[in-house]
């Protein structure tokens, strides 16, 4: 296998970035890359930690990260499994980064920055959903923002319902929960009782 060792080698395959690539990254947020913001209901949170990396997704309504100023986002934490991998990571290494996604556009909007946790309980409870407020707050300084184009998209087809996967095809949670655990955990009543519990821990 031939591998790519060197920036020098990479730049010689696929040559150096066009004007348009450079000129859209931003160290603040414009009104243009806040209406991104605003219309996406999920988000993937990357973080760096000790034992490695790790990519979250995020959802809740549109718009559910908030611009505070230009320089500053805030998303809710909500419940969820405990195990707060990206939290984790977060309090050992501030960097940050964020993948906008708003169904039916094929941009994307890419955030990168540093982010803190606020326990706030006024901050928290501004974030409130159904009487339920935020767990905790990411707060987020932002170092770069920009915009990705929609080839990923495209070439994907993500939005077209007519490529969208029966559930039925895949394994259930509680079919891998059986095997990951070794039967220990009844994959069955997982999957009959997972509605339920997700009732009473949407927020």
């Amino acid at each position: 296998m031939t591998v790519i060792t060197t920036i020098e080698a990479l730049e010689a395959l696929y040559g150096l970035p066009g004007e348009a690539s450079l000129v859209k990254e931003l160290d603040h947020i414009i009104p243009e890359y806040a209406a991104f913001i605003g219309a996406s209901p999920f988000v993937g949170l990357a973080t760096s930690g000790p034992e490695g990396l790790d990519c979250s997704p995020r959802g809740d309504l549109a718009g559910f990260v908030r611009i505070h100023d230009a320089k500053t986002l805030m998303m809710p934490d909500r419940r969820g499994n405990n195990r707060a991998d990206s939290l984790k990571n977060i309090i050992r290494d501030p960097r940050v980064g964020l993948l906008f996604l708003v169904p039916g556009s094929g941009t994307t909007l890419r955030v990168n920055g540093r982010a803190q946790l606020s326990v706030d309980p006024d901050l928290c409870t501004s974030f409130a959903v159904e009487g339920k407020p935020a767990r905790s707050v990411i707060v987020i300084e932002v170092e770069a923002v920009y915009f990705q184009c929609a080839r990923a998209i495209v070439r994907s087809d993500l939005w077209n319902s007519e490529r969208h996967v029966d559930p039925k095809s895949l394994p259930t949670p509680g079919q891998i929960l059986a095997v990951t655990s070794a039967e220990k955990i009844d994959g069955a009543a997982y999957d009959r009782d997972w509605p339920a519990r997700a009732s009473k821990t949407m927020w």
